[in-house]
Protein backbone atom coordinates (compact mmCIF):
# COMPACT_ATOMS: atom_id res chain seq x y z
CA UNK A 1 0.00 0.00 0.00
CA UNK A 2 1.13 3.42 -0.63
CA UNK A 3 0.97 5.97 1.92
CA UNK A 4 0.50 9.18 -0.25
CA UNK A 5 -1.87 11.73 -0.83
CA UNK A 6 -2.31 13.96 -3.51
CA UNK A 7 0.58 13.22 -6.81
CA UNK A 8 0.17 16.04 -9.03
CA UNK A 9 1.36 15.29 -12.60
CA UNK A 10 4.11 17.76 -14.24
CA UNK A 11 3.35 19.40 -17.54
CA UNK A 12 5.98 19.58 -19.72
CA UNK A 13 6.09 22.19 -22.62
CA UNK A 14 8.76 23.43 -24.92
CA UNK A 15 7.65 26.35 -27.71
CA UNK A 16 10.33 28.22 -29.74
CA UNK A 17 8.97 31.63 -29.92
CA UNK A 18 10.05 33.75 -33.23
CA UNK A 19 10.74 37.42 -32.86
CA UNK A 20 8.91 39.46 -35.39
CA UNK A 21 10.78 41.19 -37.94
CA UNK A 22 11.56 45.20 -37.27
CA UNK A 23 9.66 47.10 -39.88
CA UNK A 24 6.03 47.55 -41.36
CA UNK A 25 6.17 43.85 -42.46
CA UNK A 26 3.11 41.48 -40.96
CA UNK A 27 4.91 40.03 -37.67
CA UNK A 28 3.72 36.87 -38.99
CA UNK A 29 6.29 36.61 -41.82
CA UNK A 30 8.90 35.21 -41.79
CA UNK A 31 12.43 36.83 -41.78
CA UNK A 32 15.71 36.07 -43.42
CA UNK A 33 19.36 36.58 -41.31
CA UNK A 34 22.43 35.43 -42.16
CA UNK A 35 21.71 32.21 -40.76
CA UNK A 36 18.88 31.16 -42.75
CA UNK A 37 15.03 31.80 -42.60
CA UNK A 38 13.44 31.78 -39.08
CA UNK A 39 9.99 32.72 -37.77
CA UNK A 40 6.11 32.18 -38.11
CA UNK A 41 6.43 28.74 -39.27
CA UNK A 42 5.73 26.44 -36.71
CA UNK A 43 6.68 23.48 -38.62
CA UNK A 44 10.19 22.81 -36.91
CA UNK A 45 8.46 24.07 -33.28
CA UNK A 46 9.25 21.25 -30.50
CA UNK A 47 5.37 20.55 -29.65
CA UNK A 48 4.28 21.06 -26.31
CA UNK A 49 3.87 17.59 -24.61
CA UNK A 50 0.99 17.11 -21.99
CA UNK A 51 0.77 14.61 -20.06
CA UNK A 52 -2.27 14.45 -18.38
CA UNK A 53 -2.86 14.87 -14.76
CA UNK A 54 -2.69 11.82 -12.66
CA UNK A 55 -4.27 11.21 -9.01
CA UNK A 56 -4.20 8.79 -6.48
CA UNK A 57 -7.42 8.28 -4.21
CA UNK A 58 -7.70 11.20 -1.18
CA UNK A 59 -6.13 10.11 2.08
CA UNK A 60 -9.15 8.95 4.54
CA UNK A 61 -9.77 12.13 7.07
CA UNK A 62 -11.57 12.14 10.18
CA UNK A 63 -10.22 11.63 13.69
CA UNK A 64 -9.66 8.56 16.04
CA UNK A 65 -9.80 7.24 19.53
CA UNK A 66 -7.19 5.85 20.44
CA UNK A 67 -7.36 4.48 24.20
CA UNK A 68 -5.57 1.64 26.79
CA UNK A 69 -2.38 0.37 28.01
CA UNK A 70 -0.28 3.05 30.33
CA UNK A 71 3.07 1.12 29.01
CA UNK A 72 1.99 1.81 25.67
CA UNK A 73 1.17 5.40 25.63
CA UNK A 74 4.31 6.73 24.87
CA UNK A 75 4.47 4.26 21.76
CA UNK A 76 0.62 5.19 20.40
CA UNK A 77 1.60 8.82 20.92
CA UNK A 78 4.86 8.44 18.91
CA UNK A 79 3.15 6.47 16.03
CA UNK A 80 0.32 8.90 16.24
CA UNK A 81 2.32 12.69 15.67
CA UNK A 82 4.25 10.72 12.97
CA UNK A 83 1.45 9.68 11.29
CA UNK A 84 -0.08 12.83 11.20
CA UNK A 85 2.95 14.69 10.44
CA UNK A 86 4.69 13.09 7.88
CA UNK A 87 1.72 10.38 6.27
CA UNK A 88 -1.68 12.27 6.09
CA UNK A 89 -2.47 15.86 7.48
CA UNK A 90 -5.89 15.09 7.47
CA UNK A 91 -6.23 12.84 10.57
CA UNK A 92 -6.59 13.75 14.09
CA UNK A 93 -5.61 11.20 16.51
CA UNK A 94 -5.66 10.99 19.99
CA UNK A 95 -3.92 9.00 22.11
CA UNK A 96 -4.39 8.12 25.92
CA UNK A 97 -3.61 6.00 28.12
CA UNK A 98 -5.36 4.66 31.85
CA UNK A 99 -4.17 0.82 31.27
CA UNK A 100 -5.02 -2.10 29.31
CA UNK A 101 -8.30 -2.97 31.05
CA UNK A 102 -9.98 0.83 30.21
CA UNK A 103 -8.74 0.27 26.42
CA UNK A 104 -10.52 -2.83 26.68
CA UNK A 105 -14.05 -1.78 28.34
CA UNK A 106 -14.01 1.59 25.98
CA UNK A 107 -14.01 -0.81 23.05
CA UNK A 108 -16.24 -3.00 25.03
CA UNK A 109 -18.47 -0.06 24.93
CA UNK A 110 -17.78 1.34 21.49
CA UNK A 111 -16.64 4.64 22.67
CA UNK A 112 -13.15 4.76 21.23
CA UNK A 113 -11.69 3.19 17.26
CA UNK A 114 -8.94 1.26 18.58
CA UNK A 115 -8.09 -0.42 21.86
CA UNK A 116 -4.14 -0.31 22.89
CA UNK A 117 -3.39 -2.95 25.35
CA UNK A 118 -0.08 -5.36 26.70
CA UNK A 119 -2.16 -7.95 27.08
CA UNK A 120 -4.37 -10.23 25.22
CA UNK A 121 -8.32 -9.87 25.31
CA UNK A 122 -9.92 -12.00 27.66
CA UNK A 123 -12.78 -14.38 26.42
CA UNK A 124 -15.11 -13.03 28.90
CA UNK A 125 -14.76 -9.55 27.57
CA UNK A 126 -14.92 -10.78 23.93
CA UNK A 127 -18.49 -12.36 25.13
CA UNK A 128 -19.03 -9.25 26.67
CA UNK A 129 -18.42 -7.03 23.23
CA UNK A 130 -20.43 -9.70 21.33
CA UNK A 131 -23.54 -8.69 23.89
CA UNK A 132 -23.07 -5.36 22.95
CA UNK A 133 -22.53 -5.51 19.49
CA UNK A 134 -19.18 -5.29 19.06
CA UNK A 135 -16.97 -7.58 17.01
CA UNK A 136 -13.78 -7.63 18.36
CA UNK A 137 -10.28 -8.03 16.19
CA UNK A 138 -6.95 -8.34 17.27
CA UNK A 139 -3.69 -7.11 15.80
CA UNK A 140 0.14 -7.39 17.60
CA UNK A 141 1.92 -4.08 16.66
CA UNK A 142 5.22 -4.95 18.12
CA UNK A 143 7.04 -6.79 21.42
CA UNK A 144 7.73 -5.52 24.57
CA UNK A 145 10.28 -7.50 26.93
CA UNK A 146 8.95 -6.66 30.63
CA UNK A 147 11.62 -5.41 32.98
CA UNK A 148 12.27 -6.17 35.83
CA UNK A 149 13.91 -2.28 37.13
CA UNK A 150 15.86 -1.86 40.31
CA UNK A 151 17.90 1.24 41.37
CA UNK A 152 21.35 1.58 39.81
CA UNK A 153 22.55 1.10 43.24
CA UNK A 154 21.99 -2.07 44.18
CA UNK A 155 24.51 -4.42 43.25
CA UNK A 156 22.40 -7.60 42.45
CA UNK A 157 22.10 -7.49 38.13
CA UNK A 158 19.97 -10.85 37.89
CA UNK A 159 17.42 -13.28 39.18
CA UNK A 160 15.12 -16.20 38.58
CA UNK A 161 11.64 -16.72 38.26
CA UNK A 162 11.34 -18.05 41.35
CA UNK A 163 13.09 -15.65 42.72
CA UNK A 164 10.96 -12.35 41.79
CA UNK A 165 8.21 -14.40 42.75
CA UNK A 166 9.14 -14.60 46.18
CA UNK A 167 9.52 -10.75 46.20
CA UNK A 168 6.29 -9.63 44.93
CA UNK A 169 4.36 -12.41 47.11
CA UNK A 170 6.25 -11.52 49.94
CA UNK A 171 7.99 -14.38 51.17
CA UNK A 172 11.06 -12.64 50.67
CA UNK A 173 11.32 -8.97 52.26
CA UNK A 174 15.08 -8.36 52.56
CA UNK A 175 17.85 -7.64 50.18
CA UNK A 176 20.10 -9.82 52.45
CA UNK A 177 18.28 -12.70 51.54
CA UNK A 178 19.39 -12.50 47.94
CA UNK A 179 22.62 -11.51 49.02
CA UNK A 180 22.94 -7.96 49.36
CA UNK A 181 23.58 -7.55 53.08
CA UNK A 182 23.66 -3.59 53.43
CA UNK A 183 20.30 -3.47 51.18
CA UNK A 184 17.61 -3.67 53.90
CA UNK A 185 14.10 -4.36 53.61
CA UNK A 186 12.48 -4.20 49.95
CA UNK A 187 10.64 -2.11 48.65
CA UNK A 188 7.94 -3.53 46.04
CA UNK A 189 6.49 -1.41 43.66
CA UNK A 190 3.39 -2.38 41.23
CA UNK A 191 1.04 -1.42 38.76
CA UNK A 192 -2.52 -1.54 39.39
CA UNK A 193 -5.09 -4.46 38.68
CA UNK A 194 -6.35 -2.70 35.66
CA UNK A 195 -2.74 -2.38 33.51
CA UNK A 196 -2.27 -5.10 31.72
CA UNK A 197 0.88 -5.33 32.65
CA UNK A 198 0.25 -6.13 36.13
CA UNK A 199 -2.25 -8.77 34.74
CA UNK A 200 0.73 -10.65 32.75
CA UNK A 201 3.41 -9.95 35.48
CA UNK A 202 1.25 -11.63 37.92
CA UNK A 203 0.18 -14.13 35.30
CA UNK A 204 3.67 -15.01 34.10
CA UNK A 205 6.03 -14.68 37.13
CA UNK A 206 3.44 -15.16 40.39
CA UNK A 207 1.64 -17.86 38.85
CA UNK A 208 -1.59 -15.40 40.16
CA UNK A 209 -0.97 -15.48 43.62
CA UNK A 210 -1.82 -12.09 45.10
CA UNK A 211 1.00 -9.29 45.60
CA UNK A 212 2.73 -9.36 49.42
CA UNK A 213 1.32 -6.89 52.22
CA UNK A 214 4.06 -3.91 51.70
CA UNK A 215 3.46 -4.38 47.86
CA UNK A 216 2.78 -0.40 46.74
CA UNK A 217 0.57 -0.24 43.74
CA UNK A 218 1.08 2.81 41.30
CA UNK A 219 -1.57 4.51 38.64
CA UNK A 220 1.15 4.76 35.81
CA UNK A 221 4.66 3.42 34.94
CA UNK A 222 6.46 6.13 35.44
CA UNK A 223 5.36 6.35 38.63
CA UNK A 224 6.94 3.15 39.62
CA UNK A 225 10.22 4.53 37.67
CA UNK A 226 10.34 7.29 39.63
CA UNK A 227 9.96 5.38 42.93
CA UNK A 228 12.98 3.15 42.11
CA UNK A 229 14.57 6.11 41.13
CA UNK A 230 14.56 7.59 44.52
CA UNK A 231 14.76 4.19 46.58
CA UNK A 232 17.83 2.60 46.69
CA UNK A 233 16.03 -0.33 47.91
CA UNK A 234 12.88 -0.66 45.43
CA UNK A 235 12.07 -3.18 42.81
CA UNK A 236 8.97 -3.05 40.17
CA UNK A 237 8.25 -4.19 36.58
CA UNK A 238 8.34 -1.64 33.72
CA UNK A 239 7.92 -1.84 30.08
CA UNK A 240 11.46 -2.09 28.37
CA UNK A 241 10.57 1.59 26.62
CA UNK A 242 11.18 3.03 29.90
CA UNK A 243 14.28 1.96 31.11
CA UNK A 244 17.53 4.75 30.99
CA UNK A 245 20.35 5.58 32.59
CA UNK A 246 18.28 5.39 35.68
CA UNK A 247 17.48 2.41 36.53
CA UNK A 248 18.79 -1.12 35.98
CA UNK A 249 16.79 -4.00 34.30
CA UNK A 250 17.62 -7.64 35.96
CA UNK A 251 18.79 -10.01 33.94
CA UNK A 252 16.41 -12.65 34.35
CA UNK A 253 16.29 -17.25 34.15
CA UNK A 254 13.52 -19.24 34.12
CA UNK A 255 15.43 -21.42 37.37
CA UNK A 256 18.72 -21.43 38.79
CA UNK A 257 20.12 -24.05 35.83
CA UNK A 258 18.89 -21.85 33.12
CA UNK A 259 20.60 -19.02 31.19
CA UNK A 260 20.07 -15.40 31.96
CA UNK A 261 18.81 -13.11 29.74
CA UNK A 262 18.12 -9.41 29.24
CA UNK A 263 15.16 -7.60 28.10
CA UNK A 264 17.48 -4.63 26.07
CA UNK A 265 18.60 -7.29 23.77
CA UNK A 266 15.83 -7.25 21.09
CA UNK A 267 17.20 -10.92 19.97
CA UNK A 268 16.59 -12.12 23.36
CA UNK A 269 13.27 -11.05 23.11
CA UNK A 270 11.96 -11.82 19.44
CA UNK A 271 13.83 -15.75 20.03
CA UNK A 272 11.48 -15.55 23.29
CA UNK A 273 14.50 -16.44 25.22
CA UNK A 274 13.94 -13.34 27.73
CA UNK A 275 10.87 -14.61 29.62
CA UNK A 276 9.11 -11.91 30.81
CA UNK A 277 8.56 -11.10 27.08
CA UNK A 278 4.71 -10.34 25.36
CA UNK A 279 3.22 -8.96 22.49
CA UNK A 280 1.64 -5.49 22.72
CA UNK A 281 -2.00 -5.36 20.70
CA UNK A 282 -4.38 -2.94 19.43
CA UNK A 283 -7.76 -3.98 19.10
CA UNK A 284 -10.61 -2.72 16.49
CA UNK A 285 -14.53 -2.58 16.35
CA UNK A 286 -15.19 -4.52 13.46
CA UNK A 287 -13.38 -5.08 10.12
CA UNK A 288 -11.29 -1.78 9.91
CA UNK A 289 -11.93 0.45 7.14
CA UNK A 290 -11.73 4.29 6.05
CA UNK A 291 -8.95 6.02 8.46
CA UNK A 292 -8.59 3.10 10.97
CA UNK A 293 -8.14 0.89 7.95
CA UNK A 294 -4.88 3.05 6.47
CA UNK A 295 -3.12 3.97 10.55
CA UNK A 296 -3.31 -0.08 11.30
CA UNK A 297 -1.98 -0.81 7.68
CA UNK A 298 0.83 1.82 8.13
CA UNK A 299 1.75 0.75 11.49
CA UNK A 300 2.16 -2.86 10.55
CA UNK A 301 3.65 -2.48 7.28
CA UNK A 302 5.55 0.29 7.34
CA UNK A 303 9.04 1.03 8.04
CA UNK A 304 9.08 3.68 9.83
CA UNK A 305 6.50 2.96 11.91
CA UNK A 306 8.75 0.07 12.79
CA UNK A 307 11.10 3.03 13.41
CA UNK A 308 9.46 4.61 16.10
CA UNK A 309 8.53 1.68 17.71
CA UNK A 310 12.09 0.62 18.20
CA UNK A 311 12.50 4.64 19.51
CA UNK A 312 10.52 4.10 21.92
CA UNK A 313 12.60 1.37 23.39
CA UNK A 314 10.33 -1.55 22.53
CA UNK A 315 10.78 -4.38 19.47
CA UNK A 316 9.26 -4.88 15.94
CA UNK A 317 6.08 -7.39 15.40
CA UNK A 318 8.58 -9.92 14.44
CA UNK A 319 6.79 -13.65 13.93
CA UNK A 320 3.66 -12.06 15.41
CA UNK A 321 2.87 -10.44 11.56
CA UNK A 322 2.13 -14.06 10.33
CA UNK A 323 -0.99 -13.46 12.25
CA UNK A 324 -2.09 -10.21 11.39
CA UNK A 325 -1.75 -11.34 7.58
CA UNK A 326 -4.29 -14.01 9.05
CA UNK A 327 -6.31 -11.69 10.43
CA UNK A 328 -6.87 -9.61 7.32
CA UNK A 329 -7.15 -12.26 5.01
CA UNK A 330 -10.06 -13.99 7.29
CA UNK A 331 -11.81 -10.21 6.85
CA UNK A 332 -11.07 -10.16 3.12
CA UNK A 333 -8.84 -7.11 3.41
CA UNK A 334 -5.64 -6.64 0.78
CA UNK A 335 -2.31 -6.95 2.95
Amino acid sequence: MKFRGRVLSVVLGASIMALAACGGGNSSEPTANDGGTTGGDNSNETPTEEVEEVEEAELPSGTLQIRGSDTMVNLGQALAEYYMDNVNQDAGLAVTGGGSGTGITALINNDVDIAQSSRAIKEEEIELAAENGVDVHEFVVGQDGVAVAVNPENPITEMTIGQLKDIFTGVVTDWSELGWEDGGEISVYSRQSNSGTYVFFNEVVMETEDFGAGAKFMPGTSAIKEAIEQEVNAIGYIGVGYVDDNVSALEVALDENSEYFSPLDKANVASGDYPVARPLFFYTNGSPEGLVLHYLTWVLQDAEATAQVEATGFFEIGAYQEGNKKVYSDLGIDW
